[in-house]
Formats: structure tokens, C-alpha cells, sequence
């Protein structure tokens, strides 16, 4: 889950990272009065979660209220890379002497955090965040001690850190770890850090990617969620512990396993049809998953049938069956659930299932084949 700029330097600001004076809106002539407040000039900036807002004329310098109100007009009326812009920020604009890029994320090969840094912004941040850029400084992060002083000194030294800055540089990083840490963030970053020409070093931008699979540790962050760019169902998902992405396609998909569900996808797609989602019950699957799946997958306007596949292992084929007939019983959808079940207790819950509305079959494949001809019929 990406933040926006706007609460990323929050955060900064919580952990001790110094960041430009700046408040955000929604009101054009509210622009006015920040403008007013924290001094001329000042910078325009678009909340939106996409790279490149400069470039798309995202990002505009005003040098009177007046024109801060007219450029947060536009651009509050505007589209970035597709995407509506339903905030500004206001910043006070900055004479910068040096820019640099720091980094915290995971290095998935070295099983470890890293830290890199690199004398230049505006780098492309996912680029970054995967290691593409050989020329980027970086150590790695013990994670049972942490991030230590001598670490951010090292890369100081190699990047010819100014030396009077190296203990605010040090304190930013030990802030950005600890920020990194706390919100079980997937990458954090200050792109720019800034030494200005008045020898002030701030945070002028920054962006977060929270970890997904830590929501339930991170119940305080749900009001970050945003709204307006998650697909039906994805929220809601979310709060029962499900893997949920919302797809394009008519077919709906509720599978056990990450590598069942891939597979499954492709092979609608293979036999003429499009999914609709993927979902993923993962482990534990209980009564309460599968209701909150099928709620889900039943009030998407655009399915036409809803394909189960379960091949049991750890969950138990008469859990599925007890959950999808409740559902069946709670819910009343007109929509078709076609249902394979394999494996721990697959007799059982085919039994359990037996005279309900859902079309058992007795294969994986014709599972497939089945939900396709029935979406195409529906259609």
C-alpha cells in the first residue's frame, strides 16, 4: 500500500526528519491562504500515486497567492498519468544547493533490509527499490540490531557528504529506520534530501510502501487505505485476511493457494474466458472467509458465475462446503457457483453440497470449462 507524498512527510516529521513547511487541500482557495500563511513562493505539488507528476504538469512554482490558487485549480481539475487529483500540497519553495537519494527497503535475495543513498534525486524510486541501479551505495541492515551510526557513515564518506551535515544526515536515517520498522513499511524513501542554500537539510519529498500482509499489525493505518483508487472488494478483502485483486473479466474465482489460483487464471483465459478477480482463502479457511469471499464475489456487478476450486490440503473440503452452503443460504444471488473440490474430505463436502443451487463437477479442468460456457451463457 503506497502513501501519498502528504502522509509520508508526516510520518517524516513524527520520526524526526525535517521536512519544508506545507499543508495540504482540497479547495483552491484554501491554496491562497497557505500560500499567505507560510510564504512566497511556494510549490503546487498533485497528490497522486503515480511517478512523473512533474512532468505532467503536476508540480507547478507560484509567486503570488493569487497564482498559487489558479495552479491548485488546475491541477485539482486535472488527471496525472489517468488519475484524478483530489489533493494538493502546498510547500514552500527552496533554494537548493545538493540534492541526495536515501533508501530502506528489502533485499529479497540477501534476505536483509538495505540501506542505499546516491549524491543525486529524483531517481526512479521503484528502479531503486529493486536494485536495477549498480551505482547506488548501499549496506546491509542486521535486522536483529539494526541500523547502525557507522553504516550511514560509510556511505556518508563515499559520497563525499558534506561534513558538518553528517549528523543530521545520521539522525535522518536513524529516523527513516525506525519509521521504516514501526510501520512494517516495504520501502521507505526521501527523494530528494536537501541541503539548501540558507544550510538547512530537509526532507522534500518522500514516498512509503506499507507491507500488505502486515495490515493486521498496522489496524491504526487503515485510514491511509485510499479509498477512491481501491477496486471493488480489495478493502473489504483486506479486513477477513483474503488475497483479492479485482480483474477485468466476468468469471470470479475463489481458490486455495497462490499457485492453484495463478494457474486457474490462466487457464479461463486459455479456454476463452476472462477472470474477474483473483482471490486467494489461503490458510485457515473457516465459515466467516468464505462468507465475506462470497459477498464479495456476488455484488460485483460485472460476474457472471462464480468458479470454486479447492484442492485440500490443511483446509478440510467440508469446511469450504459448510461456508459456500451458508452463503447460498444467507445470500440470495441469481449468480451460478460452479464447484470442484479435491483432496482432505472431498467426499464429505461434495455430499454436503449435494441438492444446494452450486453445480458440482468432478474435475479440475471441466471446473473450467464449466464456469466459461456458463459465463458465456450469461452473457
Amino acid at each position: 500500500m503506497k502513501l501519498y507524498e502528504y502522509q509520508s512527510k508526516g510520518f517524516f516529521k513524527k520520526y524526526g526528519i525535517p521536512i519544508p513547511a506545507g499543508h495540504v487541500t482540497s479547495i483552491a482557495r484554501e491554496a491562497k491562504q497557505i500560500a499567505e500563511e507560510i510564504g512566497l513562493p511556494v510549490v503546487v505539488k498533485a497528490q497522486v500515486l503515480a511517478e512523473g507528476r512533474g512532468m505532467a504538469g503536476g508540480i507547478r512554482l507560484a509567486k503570488t497567492p493569487e497564482e498559487t490558487e489558479i495552479f491548485a485549480s488546475e491541477i485539482l481539475s486535472a488527471k496525472i498519468h489517468g488519475l484524478p487529483v483530489q489533493k494538493v500540497l502546498i510547500d514552500e519553495a527552496l533554494s537548493i544547493e545538493k540534492e541526495y537519494f536515501i533508501l530502506i527497503s528489502i533485499d529479497r535475495a540477501k534476505k536483509r533490509p538495505l540501506l542505499m543513498m546516491y549524491d543525486s534525486g529524483t531517481i526512479y524510486i521503484e528502479a531503486a527499490a529493486n536494485a536495477l541501479f549498480e551505482n547506488l551505495d548501499r549496506v546491509y541492515i542486521d535486522p536483529l540490531i539494526g541500523l547502525q551510526r557507522y553504516q550511514i557513515h560509510q556511505l556518508a564518506y563515499k559520497l563525499d557528504f558534506p561534513g558538518k551535515y553528517i549528523r543530521n544526515l545520521t539522525e535522518i536515517c536513524m529516523g527513516l529506520w525506525r519509521l521504516f520498522c514501526d510501520l512494517d513499511a516495504r520501502m521507505a524513501a526521501i527523494n530528494p534530501l536537501v541541503i539548501t542554500t540558507d544550510q538547512r537539510i530537509l526532507a522534500l519529498d518522500g514516498k512509503i510502501t506499507l507491507d500488505e500482509n502486515a495490515r493486521f499489525r498496522q489496524e491504526s493505518l487503515t485510514d491511509f487505505v485510499d479509498l477512491g483508487y481501491l477496486k471493488y472488494g480489495e478493502l473489504e478483502a483486506g479486513k477477513h485476511g483474503l488475497d483479492y485483486i479485482k480483474m477485468d473479466g466476468n468469471i470470479a474465482c475463489m481458490i486455495n493457494g497462490a499457485g492453484l489460483t495463478m494457474t486457474t487464471l490462466d487457464l479461463i483465459e486459455a479456454n476463452g474466458g476472462k477472470p474477474a478477480n483473483f482471490l486467494d482463502l489461503g490458510a485457515g479457511v473457516n465459515t466467516e472467509k468464505i462468507l465475506a469471499a462470497m459477498d464479495i464475489l456476488q455484488n460485483d456487478p460485472a460476474v457472471k458465475v462464480i468458479l470454486v476450486c479447492i484442492y485440500a490440503g490443511m483446509t478440510h473440503c467440508d469446511d469450504v462446503a459448510r461456508g459456500l452452503l451458508e452463503a447460498m443460504n444467507r445470500y440470495d444471488s441469481k449468480v451460478p457457483i460452479v464447484v470442484y473440490m479435491g483432496g482432505s474430505m472431498s467426499a464429505l463436502g461434495n455430499q454436503i453440497l449435494s441438492g444446494s443451487p452450486a453445480i458440482l463437477v468432478p474435475s479440475y479442468e471441466e471446473a473450467i470449462r464449466k464456469a466459461v460456457e456458463t459465463a458465456a451463457g450469461q452473457g
